[in-house]
């Protein structure tokens, strides 16, 4: 901006003095083309600063959305309880052959965000900075299993298909705790924390952030348009 206000006072001030001088001589010949060139001139200096503006911009947005790019995780730690019973039956009324066993689980747990799979378009001539993709939260369950009280017949032994129906129970059960818990809010808040980075860049420019066609202008809107 300093350098476009420079140049209008440098192309003013050659350009009065010629066209008193021009104006007192009569030759409006001469008037006219003095204007063309100064109104030429004008143009490409103004021209070549707006274009060195909206690179420079173009740059430091790129710059800040490779700084959010990471990874934002939040961890939390569960316990669940479990009584797992099986039961095979026979032909004799009454007599079945049952297996049992109470199994304590212990499981650390992450959400978090990938923001390096952030997926954005840049709009230099619009000044407009469109999100494309935001990735979903990631899960990840890393559970210790104990076992006690274990209790099996002969015709009726644990097998690996009973730890895996424990396995799928357990994760079942924990995911719905994950549910309950703020463990995802709290994830959620450190995205739109990272994001929220990048909304500040792009108003700082006078740009405008965007995410499936609607404009984001603040906080709020960060939460209602790209959380919910």
């Amino acid at each position: 901006m300093a350098r476009t206000s420079s140049t209008e006072t440098a192309i003013k001030n050659m350009l009065i003095p010629l066209v008193q001088a021009i104006g007192r001589s009569g030759k409006l010949i001469y008037l006219l083309i003095f204007l063309i060139v100064g109104f030429l001139a004008y143009q490409f200096f103004t021209k070549k600063a707006n274009t060195t503006t909206i690179e420079y911009d173009t740059n430091l947005i790129q710059v800040q959305i490779k700084n959010v790019g990471k990874l934002v995780v939040t961890e939390g730690h569960f316990a669940e309880v479990l009584t797992y019973k099986d039961k095979k039956e026979t032909y004799i009324p009454g007599l079945s052959f049952d297996k049992k066993a109470l199994v304590v689980i212990n499981a650390d747990v992450t959400v978090g965000f990938d923001l390096s799979k952030v997926t954005y378009d840049i709009d230099a001539k619009n000044k407009v900075l469109t999100i494309t993709n935001i990735p979903k939260e990631e899960i990840k369950i890393s559970p210790d299993f104990k076992y006690y009280d274990t209790e099996s017949s002969t015709f009726n032994e644990f097998t690996g298909d009973d730890y895996n129906k424990i396995n799928k129970i357990a994760r079942a059960n924990l995911l719905k705790k994950i549910e309950k818990s703020t463990l995802k809010t709290n994830a959620q808040n450190r995205l739109l924390s990272e994001l929220s980075k990048m909304l500040i860049v792009t108003n700082s420019l006078g740009w405008t952030l965007s995410y499936k066609g609607n404009v984001v202008k603040n906080d709020k809107d960060l939460e209602l348009k790209i959380i919910n």
